[in-house]
């Protein structure tokens, strides 16, 4: 059955075009995080292995929140590790292995695209496919992204 919320065609489905980029930087983020949190080593080795737990745990959440609004509003969630590639802004290493700080600021500066990424989600939802709702879920995303990246800024004060 067709959608009919108020929101056209055409501006649902530039929303769920949206929601899947921001679907797959929250996989790539996650997938990031497992890597990292599986390769730590050194004496503050449990105190970022918890941390970084605690954030794709969040993630994890964030993500099927995603998927379900995507399918909410009638899209098609992506959900392969390819299209999740293809669609994230975020780049991956492969085959490397960063230092734990090193882990710390490739950590700090996916969220914080992600934050950039995210603003601008947040004005065209509202501004240009006039569906606030959406812009008040990336709102919520967004500041715990916020949250997150602020934790691991205090490694580096």
């Amino acid at each position: 059955m067709k959608v009919d919320i108020g929101i056209s065609a055409t501006n649902l489905k530039k929303v769920n075009e949206t929601l899947n980029k921001v679907l797959a930087d929250g996989n790539v983020l996650y997938i990031k995080l497992r890597k990292f949190h599986w390769n730590l080593s050194g004496s503050d080795f449990m105190q970022y292995h918890l941390l970084f737990e605690k954030q794709y745990e969040a993630l994890e959440k964030a993500i099927d929140e995603v998927a379900e609004r995507i399918s909410t509003l009638g899209g098609i969630a992506i959900g392969t590790t390819t299209e999740f590639a293809k669609h994230s802004q975020l780049k991956e290493q492969p085959g490397s292995l960063p230092t734990n700080l090193e882990m710390l600021k490739e950590l700090i500066e996916d969220h914080e695209s992600i934050i950039k990424a995210l603003r601008k989600s947040i004005d065209d939802c509202e501004e240009k496919y006039q569906d606030k709702g959406t812009a008040d879920f990336l709102t919520g995303l967004m500041q715990d992204h916020e949250k997150m990246a602020w934790q691991l800024r205090h490694y580096f004060k």
